[in-house]
């Protein structure tokens, strides 16, 4: 499962940085990660702050975008 989620996370950090294309695997990583997001959000309200930065919520809105 870590290795899992150092793939998302890998492949979001290289879309961002330009080293790979964002394409449908980047939006895939994207989705996976946020679910994950929601899941730790929902154990308590000491998690309800954490998000995503700037640039990961821009790419999150030109995946909206292309829906």
């Amino acid at each position: 499962m870590i290795g899992m989620d150092s793939n998302h996370c890998r492949i979001i950090t290289e879309s961002l940085t330009g080293k790979r294309k964002v394409d449908e695997r980047t939006f895939k990583a994207l989705d996976e990660l946020y679910e994950r997001l929601e899941r730790v959000q929902k154990l308590g309200d000491s998690f309800a702050g954490i998000s995503f930065s700037p640039d990961v919520m821009k790419l999150q809105s030109r995946a909206v975008a292309v829906s």
